[in-house]
Formats: C-alpha cells, structure tokens, sequence
C-alpha cells in the first residue's frame, strides 16, 4: 500500500503488511467461524486450537528444548521484573535444607531496561541484589549513560556461587546495546562461566525471533513483549524450565504465579486475544518466509538472523560515513552495537535533530527520534523492516548536511 509509512519506531512497531491484511479478516470472521477474533470467547474450542498453533510454532523456530514451558500473559516486561523475583526467589526458599532469609540475585546491568529490573529487585526486598557488573558511565556534562557492552572477562568471575538468580537483558532497546550472539566475542555473556546450575533470567523483548537464542538450554527463565517483532503491544511471551514453573507459594501474587498460568494453560484470566491471534500469523508467516529462502521450519530464524544482520551492517557503515563528514556522531563503542536499535546524535544541537527528524517525517519515515531519556536518533530494524526501507533512509543520511 502506497500509503503506508515506513516504521522504524521502537515498539510497538512494524509489522508484515500481508499479516495485518489478514488480520482485518479476522475482526469480521476468526477462520469461518463467524465471529470476530475481538469478539470471540477465549474458551472456544476455536481458539483454543489456534493459542496451541501459537506455541507449537514457537517451540519449532526458537528450537525450544523438551522440559520448558511457553506461557503467554499481559503485563510486558515490566510485570517481569517483580514476576521473575517472587518465583525465584520463593523457589530457592523452598528448596530441602536451604532457607536463607536473604537469598542473593546476581543483576548484570547494560542499559536502562536492566537497571530498572535491578532496582525492582531491590524495591521488593526479597533478597540481596549483587550488581555483577554495570557499564554505566558518566559523560564529560555529568550525564549518565550506557554506551557497551563490558568484556565478558571483566566480570565472569563475579557471580553469586549460589544465586537465586543471575539476569540480563540481551538487548537494551533505549541505549542501543546488546550482547553478541557469537560466542567468542568479548561482548557475548559469559555462560560458560555461569556456576553449577545457576537460574539464568534473560529479558529478550527487542531481540525475540530476530535470531536464535544462545544458550537457550542454559535460560531457566526467557522472557519477551511481542510488540517489537512478532505482536502487537499486550502480549508477554515466558518460556520457563520446568523445575521453575511448579512453584507454589502464598507470596506469589496470583497474576505473576508462574505455576497459575501453567496449570490453566496461559487461560487463567482473558488472555490479550488479538494480540495473540496477530502474534501467531506472523509465526505462520516466519515459517512460510523461512521455506522460501530454502531453510527448514526448524532453521528459519537462521534466515531472520542474516536479513538483521544484512539491515543493521549497512545502516552502521552509513553511520560511520556520517561521522566521518561530521554530521553524525555514534552513542555506543564498536563492537556493542544494537543490531535492532541503532542510536545516534546528530551534530549540530537540539536545532539540527529536529531537522533529520523532521526531514525523515516529510520522506515517510517515521518512529526514528530517539527514547525521552537520551534523546538523539534511534532507528530500530525489526523484522518487519525491509531491506529497500533501511536503503532509503540510508539515502537519506548520506544527503544530509
């Protein structure tokens, strides 16, 4: 559709415009059934099967391992914050012979997201939260900010040897961070050096289905907002082990039990329908795109994976061409780069921002000023973001003096 602008904001974002076509279908009629998918009984037999659908699809792309369970709620990432804190913890405590009266949770603190979940940790006082390491800096003006990604061996030696939990956010949506998904990296996580069994909680809200998940075996906890690459907002995915999914324990509030949602399969209270329904299109639609590029249903993040990386390493080659002309100057060290949200000033002051803002607006891209708390430029590559869009606002860039 001509008409459409294109989307590089940071959530809710872009979507594939053949599943938002599909889903105008399903308002008026939820596959023949009549009624629309807004108006339909969660409990219906109908989309009973459809919410199965859901996470069989995402089982087989993320090749989730036997012994977890995929639990869909409400409430986004930062319902997760407290969640992952009173099911942990109530989990450790409940453990044979062990009953700390303050267990410890390790926090690896990389951006704004990361920070916020370690401060909730904190406000709940359910433990004592360990700061493993934090990369935050303060700038020449005193402003604080986050700009990388530590060295994994700066702080692998670091962790709890009988943690609750260790957490980390794989990337940081507001500053434009994220963890390398090659392992050899020294901006990877350190996994290997993670102790005996440790509970490892990941918030993979702006990374989720764009790439495999290292690791995946080693999370006991995977949590995500599908309003960046596969939703719309008001649907929270949590892949959880199973040791971790059986906890009961009267501190847990209801809507955060792990537990609740297991037993009334993700049906507990009225699920976010919609968001549901238009978050298993795109799944059918990742498959479907996966075959065409002649990957199996089982590697077709591997696909996705090489598009991201195709979109992000042209549009950090016209950054840096950017900077060389002096019209652009990066937020984050080489190497921690966001492969998803690249942020960056533009020299010049506030005057010259609104400008590229302004001028992108006026060429149909929209969504690219960066998160209120930074400020500069934030140009986030979901999946949905084509090739041919990232080109034109490369074009753009490279035009602006």
């Amino acid at each position: 559709m001509s008409d459409r602008a294109i989307n590089f904001g940071a959530g809710p974002s872009a979507l594939p415009e053949e599943v938002l076509i599909e889903a105008g279908k399903g308002l008026l009629n939820f596959q023949n059934t009549g009624i629309g998918i807004a108006e339909i009984s969660h409990r219906s037999p109908d989309f009973d099967k459809f919410i199965r659908e859901v996470e069989e699809n995402m089982r087989t792309l993320l090749q989730i391992p036997q012994g977890y369970k995929v639990l869909f709620t409400q409430g986004g990432g930062t319902a997760q914050f407290s969640a992952v804190v009173v099911n942990m913890v109530a989990k450790y405590r409940g453990r044979e012979g062990t009953t700390p009266d303050k267990p410890v949770m390790d926090y690896i603190v990389t951006g704004s997201w990361s920070e916020k979940a370690m401060k909730e940790a904190k406000r709940l006082g359910a433990g004592i939260v360990n700061v493993v390491a934090n990369a935050q800096i303060t700038c020449e003006d005193g402003k604080k900010t986050f700009n990388h990604i530590p060295h994994r061996d700066s702080y692998k030696e670091k962790f709890s040897q009988d943690p609750a939990l260790i957490y980390y956010c794989a990337n940081e949506t507001v500053d434009g961070v994220e963890f390398d998904d090659d392992l050899n990296s020294s901006t990877s996580f350190p996994f290997d050096a993670l102790p005996n069994k440790a509970p490892l909680v990941a918030d993979y809200s702006s990374s989720f289905m764009s790439r495999p998940i290292p690791c995946i075996e080693k999370h006991a906890v995977i949590y995500a907002g599908a309003q960046k690459n596969i939703g719309p907002a008001g649907l929270t995915i949590i892949i959880v082990r199973d040791e971790w999914a059986n906890v009961v324990d009267n501190s847990i509030p209801l809507c955060l039990s792990y537990k609740r949602l297991v037993d009334s399969r993700s049906l507990y209270n009225t699920p976010p329908v919609l968001s549901i329904y238009i978050t298993g299109l795109v799944l059918k639609q990742m498959l479907k795109v996966g075959e065409q590029n002649g990957r199996s249903k089982e590697k077709a993040l591997e696909h996705y994976a090489e598009y991201t990386n195709k979109k992000a390493s042209k549009l950090y080659a016209a950054l840096k061409e950017g900077e060389a002309r002096g019209v652009f100057k990066g937020k984050v060290l080489e190497g921690s780069g966001s492969k998803m949200n690249v942020v960056f000033d533009v020299v010049g002051g506030e005057e010259k921002l609104k400008e590229f803002v302004s001028g992108a607006d006026q060429k149909g891209m929209k969504g690219i000023k960066g998160h209120r708390s930074v400020g500069g430029v934030r140009i986030s590559l979901y999946n949905a973001v084509t090739e041919d869009q990232v080109d034109k606002m490369i074009q753009y860039m490279k035009e602006f003096v």
